[in-house]
């Protein structure tokens, strides 16, 4: 507490009624809510079982309870709920799954699935084409973000491509429901409709919830506001903290009027401002503010710091994007040198991943390593997810997940009609899918032709997880079940290229070799021998977090997205493509929308802590045509007396210019060199 300012510990204190904590960028929110924690459990005697903090990320909820976990030791922590709304929703629906209606086990769909699902489906009951399946997607998760059902959906649908989506939508959710399954929306809408029409269930759960902290709450959707609003009923044992400012998900669903709706779900909510920064200069925060205050407030605030003015913020204009990748990659390494810093201390921030090509072929030419991040992990590529659900299914029958992952991958013309009808069987036994298939009843649902298609499945399945069983070496029959099926020859046809389907087939057999090693160390003078089900435990639970920390302790420059950029900070920042456009893009401009694109802006340049660099092109080469550029609208928005601006002159001759890039390169491998 005695870390804290005065205006985070009023925040702290503060449990009288409904609070809002308006939290600038680097204000130390999270050192609020979890002093807050602390506080509620040894001050106010709540205990932790009582107590839930929910958030957007497992990384923000881990951070959150390790330091928590410093503040309040031993018992006194215990049972404290600390998650992200997801894993809140999905313990929900565990606890709740009979009222719901669902089996033990139920299935996660993630996107990927979904989207699997939602492709079979209208392509078997509209014909329509593959292309228009992720657009079908993603509107069916904002109609269930904005909790709206099939029906009401329906009913609000005006244009063909609507009532398409609306269609779909039914017959999607009715396939959940047979494969006892939900998608990630649904881990927030069904607690949600479980609430509303179960008074009963919700004042059990809210008889559990004696107080509820909520982190970045300008990025919830309705549906996360009804969840957190149902939980805290007319109580109003409630934090939340968030920024007006930093909401830049609408195109997800967030509803930054979630703040404003605030105020009039609970007329005597307090608002603390956190307005002290701790990351950045106040050249920067300047910027920030300044750039800011074009967008309306409901709740002004203004960030200030003591860190002192520090350098001037830079504006370098270069010829094309070329060019301006080639500038970025030259001044981090002059900058590295000159100021003794290390790679990792610089983040290039960009608009759309696209940009990020042509820097990397520049750093890979100047040796510069870097790192992108937000890339696909290894267990997150279609392939790898598919042979773990192999693998799932051969250990464990009952694992529906894994069932329907992979019950037509490769295709085995096992549709989502025939599964349709198989879910039910298994809802009405209270059996999994794959053991739903060897009883006599299922004849009845289901005509030959089909059954004897999954029949064929099962008991392929059955013999390799016999012989897995019995042979000395049990992974080589899973290599021999790999061949036998086929999936090979079905990512050939299923791939861009033969090399795309090369390398993703070579990812199967770095995960089974993986598996084979896990065996292997096993046996070792010292180790416990283990088995095949206990090494694909193992894989499955394999601590992915240790890899990923390695690689962000990697002495890299950060390449991200602004999006993917909220919530870190680093020392030297640079904005490549700050072009009208691009930043902000062109569909915002069309869509009236550029308040997001300037809450986006102010995102990338309240990261930095030291130095703020901003790039742009004159020119940019765009489907194949080299086009002119415009300088971003939000170049004139900043202080324009706290910027560097180099380029804009073109009296400089280019031969000039091109002298002086070659002698600063000339003087910089010298450098390296001695």
């Amino acid at each position: 507490m005695q870390r804290l300012n005065d205006r985070q510990r009023q925040a702290v204190k503060y449990i009288d009624t409904p609070l809002l904590v308006l939290a600038g960028a680097g204000s130390g929110k999270t050192s609020v809510i979890t002093t807050k924690i602390a506080y509620l459990i040894q001050q106010c005697g709540i205990k932790a079982r009582n107590i839930v903090a929910v958030t957007f990320t497992n990384k923000a909820a881990r951070e959150m309870k390790e330091r928590v976990g410093q503040l309040v030791k031993g018992k006194a922590s215990h049972g404290l709920t600390v998650s992200t709304f997801h894993n809140l929703g999905l313990n929900i629906i565990r606890q709740e799954r009979k009222a719901l209606g669902y089996k033990p086990g139920f299935s996660i769909f993630d996107a990927h699935d979904a989207k699997a699902l939602i492709g079979e489906l209208m392509i078997r009951d509209m014909g329509a084409e593959d292309e228009t399946v992720d657009a079908v997607q993603h509107t069916i998760s904002n109609w269930k973000n904005a909790m709206l059902s099939p029906r009401q959906a329906l009913d609000q649908a005006r244009q063909p491509t609507e009532i398409t989506a609306a269609r779909v939508y039914e017959h999607y959710e009715r396939t959940l429901k047979a494969y006892n399954a939900v998608d990630f929306d649904d881990l927030i809408l069904q607690p949600v409709s479980l609430f509303s029409s179960r008074p009963d269930i919700l004042e059990k759960w809210q008889n559990k919830v004696h107080y509820l902290l909520v982190d970045e709450y300008q990025d919830t959707n309705t549906a996360q506001y009804g969840l957190i609003n149902l939980l805290v009923g007319m109580g109003g044992k409630i934090t939340v903290v968030g920024d007006d400012d930093q909401s830049i998900y609408a195109w997800r669903g967030a509803r930054p009027e979630n703040l404003v709706q605030l105020e009039d779900d609970y007329p005597n909510l307090k608002v603390i401002k956190l307005e002290q920064n701790y990351r950045s200069t106040s050249r920067i925060l300047k910027a920030a503010n300044t750039l800011i205050a074009n967008n309306p407030h409901v709740f002004d605030k203004s960030l200030w710091s003591e860190l002192g003015m520090g350098d001037e913020i830079r504006v370098i204009k270069c010829r094309n994007d070329e060019m301006e990748c080639e500038r970025i990659a030259t001044e981090i390494l002059t900058h590295k040198l000159r100021l003794g810093t290390r790679y990792k201390d610089y983040a290039v921030l960009y608009r759309g991943n696209f940009q990020s090509r042509l820097l990397e072929m520049k750093l890979q030419h100047h040796q510069v390593p870097y790192h992108i991040n937000g890339g696909t992990s290894f267990f997150a590529r279609s392939e790898v997810k598919d042979m773990m659900a192999y693998l799932r299914l051969l250990v464990n029958p009952d694992d529906d997940n894994a069932f329907l992952r992979i019950v037509n991958v490769p295709r085995r013309e096992i549709g989502p009609t025939t599964l349709e009808k198989l879910g039910n069987y298994a809802n009405k036994r209270h059996i999994s899918l794959y053991r739903a298939c060897s009883e006599i009843g299922i004849e009845e649902s289901l005509s030959p032709q089909y059954l004897d298609k999954l029949r064929r499945f099962t008991h392929w399945l059955d013999k390799v997880s016999r012989l897995i069983q019995t042979e000395a070496d049990p992974v080589n029959s899973i290599r021999e079940m790999i061949q036998d099926s086929g999936y090979e020859n079905w990512l050939y046809q299923n791939s861009t290229t033969p090399a795309v389907a090369e390398k993703r087939m070579g990812n199967v057999w770095f995960l089974i070799d993986s598996l084979q090693q896990t065996i292997e160390r096993s046996m070792e003078p010292g180790e416990d021998p283990i088995s095949v089900e206990t090494a694909v435990g193992k894989l499955i639970l394999r601590d992915l977090l240790e890899r990923q920390e390695e690689e962000e302790d990697a002495d890299r420059v950060q390449l991200l997205t602004l999006h993917a950029s909220k919530g870190l900070e680093y020392p030297h920042v640079f904005m490549m493509g700050m072009e009208e456009e691009l930043l902000p893009h062109r569909t915002s401009i069309e869509e009236d929308n550029v308040e997001e694109e300037r809450r986006l802006t102010y995102v990338g340049i309240t990261r930095a802590r030291k130095s703020l660099t901003l790039t742009l092109a004159a020119q940019r080469k765009q489907f194949g045509e080299v086009i002119d550029t415009v300088p971003s609208r939000f170049l004139d928005e900043l202080p324009q007396e706290d910027l560097n601006c180099i380029g804009f002159d073109d009296d400089t001759p280019v031969e000039q210019k091109k002298m002086a890039g070659r002698m600063g390169l000339d003087a910089l491998y010298k450098s390296l060199e001695s």
